[in-house]
């Protein structure tokens, strides 16, 4: 098949892009390669493919060195005609939509960058997939939309009216987006709310890459809600398999759409994650207590038994073996902001 992936140049664009070229797929991954954290990163996650440039030439093909079946572009969701143009050439049998404003934080002080791109993008890429016959668009959605829920485990099924940040809002905004446009036009759409990934290659605003600079650095982490929070942790390689496993399967029906929980399904209280992680790293971490920060909630827990009957989907890597993986590649060569 011929899959576009949008954020092929963030965190998990980088690995389905791994994945999917794997399996023999031809893949087109765009990224507007912006500056939220340090594109040092960015660049490095494409010089795995054998791309090596480091001023990329807006809307330029890049050809990778590795993997012939690959190609970037640096391109927005929001320039429509670029957009256009990339679907004409393309012919696309799936579309993986992973690129988005992340960051709940940071939608307090930037809230026009998560417009734009999480929903006016949306918009334009929707646009694109339904005028040229894409026969499935998956599309990343967020546990955040849940927002204060207090029932747990989250269900798909729960109440989903009370974002607590304008980044969830948006995640919302596109699921409704979404299912408009299944309604309208028939596009299959497959959204997925992910659970706090974590992995090889992580986002530096993250905790992992956060807790483990400041602990090597003999400084404190800063912990929320006096640390009394739980994460349903997920490692990357789970979610890569369960998108792996949906490409094939296109909602149907009258309204073919569907939303997906896609998680460990076993919550784990940020101090054991912090325990981990000082184990794996042989150093201890200084604690640093700060109250709830606004936009933020106390725990996440992922009901995937939608999921399960749907592909199968059981994750299967625990979180010592996955923060294992996670601090040999941070300790690398390979990590471009190690002794950052």
């Amino acid at each position: 098949m011929r899959i576009l992936v949008t954020g092929a140049a963030g965190f998990i664009g980088y690995h389905l892009c791994r994945r999917l070229l794997d399996a023999g797929h031809e893949v087109v991954g765009i990224d507007s390669l912006n500056d939220y954290y340090d594109v040092r990163l960015k660049h490095a996650r494409l010089s795995e493919f054998g791309i090596e440039a480091t001023d990329f030439i807006y809307g330029a093909n890049y050809f990778s060195a590795i993997f012939p079946a690959f190609r970037f572009r640096k391109l927005q969701l929001e320039d429509r005609g670029s957009l256009e143009r990339l679907f004409a050439e393309g012919r696309f049998d799936r579309v993986v939509n992973l690129a988005a404003q992340a960051g709940v934080r940071y939608s307090l002080e930037n809230p026009y960058a998560y417009v734009d791109s999480n929903v006016f993008g949306f918009v334009d890429l929707l646009e694109c997939c339904h005028r040229h016959a894409v026969k499935h668009v998956l599309y990343a959605s967020s546990s955040s939309v849940y927002g204060g829920n207090t029932k747990v485990p989250f269900s798909e099924e729960d109440a989903v009216n009370h974002p607590v940040s304008l980044y969830a809002a948006t995640k919302r905004s596109d699921e409704l987006i979404a299912e408009v446009y299944a309604r309208l036009y028939g596009l299959p759409l497959t959204g997925l709310r992910f659970f706090t990934v974590y992995g090889p290659w992580g986002r530096p605003d993250m905790a992992p890459m956060l807790f483990s600079r400041a602990i090597l650095a003999g400084e404190p982490i800063r912990l929320f809600n006096g640390g009394d929070m739980q994460r349903d942790f997920t490692y990357v390689d789970d979610i890569v398999e369960g998108i792996m496993r949906l490409l094939d399967q296109p909602p149907s029906g009258k309204i073919p759409t569907e939303i997906y929980n896609i998680g460990c399904g076993r919550p784990m209280p940020l101090m054991d994650f912090v325990h981990t992680l000082e184990k794996a790293l042989g150093r201890k971490a200084q604690l640093d207590l700060q109250p709830m920060q606004p936009g933020d909630v106390p725990r996440t827990w992922a009901d995937t038994s939608k999921l399960q009957r749907k592909i199968r989907f059981h994750p299967r890597v625990p979180l010592r073996t996955g923060i294992g993986h996670f601090v040999q590649w941070y300790l690398s060569d390979r990590n471009p902001l190690l002794n950052q």
